[in-house]
């Protein structure tokens, strides 16, 4: 099943795409929902780069949903003024989920600002429409919180 949730942002991509890999992005905008515990590599680097990620994810900080391995590719960076693209994308699986392809995308708009527009392939079995109406939920969660991060001025502490 598929997640697919868009929002502007009033920021220049280039910004947007450097915040993006930035590792603390991620525990910001998920906080308190969920707390990703890093367990290979211990700690997380300060960038994502390609590669696999091994965490331990809980829920809420306590409800522990096992082990989630997140393959980071980056398909696509166009830096063009005016035509400014960039993907990264999250090939996961884990304990609980088959498959969490999760493509995030980052497009100037006419006016220089951000589209900004998570993309998620959700399959966990018979637990597929659960893990899809949880992954509506917690990407529009996300993305409010990456709004409220751009309107504080990336300031991490708000």
């Amino acid at each position: 099943m598929y997640v697919h949730i868009t929002s502007e942002f009033d920021c220049r991509p280039e910004r947007a795409w450097t915040e993006l890999l930035r590792t603390r992005l991620l525990e910001y905008v998920v906080r308190p929902l969920v707390v990703f515990e890093p367990l290979d590599p211990d700690p997380l680097p300060t960038l994502w780069s390609e590669g696999e990620y091994l965490v331990r994810i809980r829920l809420l900080g306590r409800l522990p949903l096992g082990t989630h391995t997140i393959r980071i590719g980056i398909p696509t960076v166009e830096t063009t003024p005016g035509d400014q693209r960039y993907q990264l994308r999250d090939d996961g699986s884990g304990t609980l989920l088959s498959t969490w392809d999760h493509r995030i995308t980052i497009e100037e708009t006419a006016d220089g600002r951000t589209r900004y527009t998570d993309a998620v392939e959700v399959r966990a079995g018979l637990l597929t429409p659960l893990f899809w109406l949880l992954a509506q939920l917690f990407y529009r969660y996300r993305q409010r919180r990456w709004g409220r991060l751009v309107r504080n001025g990336y300031d991490y502490s708000r």
